[in-house]
């Protein structure tokens, strides 16, 4: 297993009623990429945050606590909180 820290950007637009639709997740080389696309998307989406987990990539297997670098706007549950 080779575990690798992975950076996303996840953003949200408005759904069904007053639910979230996630958009694509975008992958980032670094944080600091990460928090420059998050800013940019803030006010223009619903919700968006970066974050960073742990993931062995080849399996899929990704971190259940990641942890959270950028949040703006209304996010789904873990990130609400």
């Amino acid at each position: 297993m080779a575990k690798e820290t992975v950076y996303i950007v996840q953003a949200y637009v408005a759904g069904r009623g007053k639910g979230l639709k996630a958009e694509q997740q975008v992958g980032c080389k670094d944080a600091a990429e990460a928090l420059r696309k998050a800013e940019r998307l803030g006010p223009l989406r619903e919700g968006v945050v970066a974050f960073s987990a742990t993931a062995d990539t080849e399996l899929g297997d990704y971190d259940e606590n990641p942890v959270i670098l950028f949040k703006s706007g209304r996010l789904p549950y873990p990130f609400a909180e």
